[in-house]
């Protein structure tokens, strides 16, 4: 069991520090970076996001 532990908080350490390299959404990098993205791969989540605050609310 005690073997197990410190590859557990090596994985929970790589998921933390991958998730923080994503910008903000709606800030200016996260708008820009969906612009790039083809239309076709953006999440209805992902769509509704760039419009409020990209389209309409204009980026941070």
């Amino acid at each position: 069991m005690k073997t197990k532990m410190p590859k557990l908080l090596a994985a929970f350490a790589a998921l933390f520090i991958l998730g923080a390299c994503d910008a903000e959404v709606g800030s200016k990098e996260w708008c820009d970076d969906i612009k790039q993205k083809d239309k076709g791969e953006l999440t209805a989540s992902q769509a509704a996001d760039f419009a409020k605050h990209c389209v309409f609310g204009g980026s941070k």
